[in-house]
This record gives structure tokens, sequence and C-alpha cells, in this order.
């Protein structure tokens, strides 16, 4: 493929998941990816600060598609049915990304600074839904518990997606474990 061709990011996405699937993520440099891709290290560079951010590319994106679809929640809803419309557009967000998904996982678990980055991610995530929620007025100690409730609901949402022969969109399956957890705590 040559270097004119469109689509850089995804063709270095692309290269550096098969690699780190074949080499692991240890064995694996920005020289590799870019050869792979049939770019050049500058053109990795130009889109990715280090071979660690090629799996967390759109975290950003995510989190501000999550917390402006949680602020343009109707007045009066409650955190959780705010949370739960962040999830719904998490997976808007997420679309048909399954199989990208469960590769990304799989690198992820193999290695322990990855496994550090994403719970940083994570983290802020549910920071960032707890400020959207005090933005909103809820009170700061039910916005983080909210927040990190749905944190939970996030995570169990997508580890269910990722699983083998699962076809239900993201935003299906968080909106049943948000069902679930509503029968859990009645009258909560």
């Amino acid at each position: 493929m040559g270097r004119w061709e469109p689509d850089a990011v995804g063709r270095l996405r692309t290269a550096a998941l098969e690699l780190f699937v074949e080499r692991s993520y240890e064995q694996t440099t920005v020289a590799d990816i870019a050869e792979r891709a049939g770019l050049t290290a500058r053109t990795f560079f130009r889109h990715f600060p280090d071979k660690r951010e090629v799996l967390f590319q759109g975290s950003e994106r995510l989190e501000q598609t999550m917390v402006d679809a949680l602020l343009q929640t109707p007045d009066g809803v409650s955190a959780m049915t705010a949370v739960a419309t962040a999830m719904g557009a998490a997976g808007s967000y997420f679309g048909d990304i399954q199989a990208f998904a469960r590769r990304r996982r799989d690198v992820i678990a193999m290695n322990a600074e990855l496994r550090e980055r994403e719970l940083i991610k994570l983290a802020k995530l549910s920071a960032s839904l707890a400020d959207a929620l005090a933005q909103r007025g809820i009170d700061a100690i039910e916005a983080r518990l909210a927040a990190e409730t749905g944190m939970a609901v996030f995570r169990l949402a997508f580890d269910l997606w990722l699983a083998d022969g699962e076809h239900r969109r993201f935003d299906a399956i968080a909106a049943d474990l948000l069902r679930r957890l509503a029968r859990l705590a009645p009258g909560a």
C-alpha cells in the first residue's frame, strides 16, 4: 500500500493491533507499526504521541460524547436516568467495532502498563460524569455515587458486549443492566 493512500490513522491502528497480537505490545516498535502500515515513523507521530495511544485514541471523544448526552437530558430527570442517557450515547459512539475492541481488550489484558492506562481512562470518565451531574445541580456525593454506579454498569456492559457470540449493541446491553440494577434496589 502506498504512502499516499488515505486513512493513515486507520492503517496505523490496524497494523499496530495486528503486531501487538502477533509479537506482543512490548516487542513491537513504532517503526514496525509504520512499516506494516506502509507509512513512516514520522507519519505515526503526527497522529499518535506513542504506541500506547494507538489503543486509547478516541477515549476523549467518548468521554465528551457521554458528558454532552448527560448534560442535554431534560431538567428534572434523576441522576441515574442522565447516566443511562450517557450510556446510550456510548452505544452510538461504539457502533460496530466489536472485532477491533475484542482484540484491543486481549492486548491490554496481557500488559500491566496498558491495564493501568485503561483504569486511568475509566476513572477520568467517571470523574467527568460526576462533574457533569454536579453541573446539573445533583449533590456532589450523589453525583459521584451515580457516576461510579454508571461506570460499574459501563464496564460490565463492555465485557458482555465483547463476549463471543454477543450480537446486541452496547447500549442495549447497558440498558438491560440498568433495568436489572433498578430491580436490585426497588424504591431506591
